[in-house]
């Protein structure tokens, strides 16, 4: 009886996991089956799911009309590089606060976390002059520093807690074996934390990548990104759904392959140190 409610509960789990999946997963399906659908039928009412003549004029029209690459190029450069600084500050903020705390490591680590509840737009005017004297408007090197600055609470609070997982007696025989403080991080505690350090950089990169707020306003053309690229297709004239969805579809793309692939190290970090 207790094995067959358990598989009972199992199934139900598991039908509503994929349901779950289902709701998350199907504007994403939408997004890209209007990309190949003319304006006319991706404004048909009823909708049209898959009765619709498929073309790629869309993306041609897209590509045309913007240039995508620089638009990804950016993308790059500022979700990686904002990751990698990101990483430099908070690893060893981190590891101060995981391993030699104080008695106000934790009011630091709350104040840091509450940055994240500050609206945007409430310290919008006071960077837009600081980045407009300091000539840091429309470049890669402005939105990197921006975007490092709101994901590190985050990626010292992901770290902090990795960190925290790892035996303090192994750092412990490192110095007594005459490990430097420099040795201790890069040979012992990195090695030991890469899979959350591997989770944490997939998160920020994610997050620096789809963001919006920042980068529509403080950029205008060289230093745009994708979102960038997505908000053009809003105009004074309407919205033109099925170009949006394909510049839509060629923005997510990429971002979409990456966590494809790193979804078990992605996993992983995620559950490093629980309990197995």
């Amino acid at each position: 009886m207790a094995r067959a409610i358990s598989t009972h509960r199992k199934a139900l789990n598991t039908a509503i996991a994929w349901l779950i999946a289902a709701m998350i997963f199907f504007p994403i399906l939408w997004t890209v089956l209007t990309s190949f659908k003319t304006e006319a039928q991706a404004i048909a009412d009823p909708p049209l799911f898959f009765g619709f003549d498929w073309t790629l004029e869309n993306y041609t029209t897209v590509q045309d009309r913007s240039n995508y690459f620089r638009h990804f190029w950016n993308s790059v450069v500022i979700s990686v590089g904002s990751t990698l600084l990101g990483l430099a500050l908070a690893v060893p903020a981190a590891w101060s606060m995981a391993f030699v705390p104080s008695k106000h490591t934790k009011n630091i680590l709350m104040w840091m976390l509450s940055t994240k509840m500050l609206p945007p737009v409430g310290v919008l005017v006071p960077i837009y002059l600081i980045f407009r004297d300091w000539g840091l408007l429309d470049t890669q090197i402005g939105l990197v520093i921006v975007l490092t600055l709101i994901n590190l609470p985050i990626i010292v609070w992901m770290l902090y807690t990795y960190f925290k997982e790892i035996p303090g007696e192994i750092l412990e025989a490192a110095r007594m074996d005459g490990a430097s403080l420099k040795s201790e991080v890069l040979y012992v505690l990195l090695p030991m934390a890469v899979p959350g350090i591997a989770s944490t950089m997939l998160l920020n990169i994610i997050l620096a990548w789809n963001e919006a707020f920042w980068t529509l306003n403080l950029t205008a053309a060289k230093a745009a990104p994708l979102t960038a690229f997505i908000a053009s297709y809003s105009s004074p004239e309407g919205l033109f759904y099925a170009k949006l969805s394909a510049a839509s579809t060629m923005a997510i793309a990429p971002i979409l392959i990456m966590g494809w692939f790193s979804q078990k190290q992605l996993v992983r970090g995620l559950t490093f140190g629980a309990v197995k």
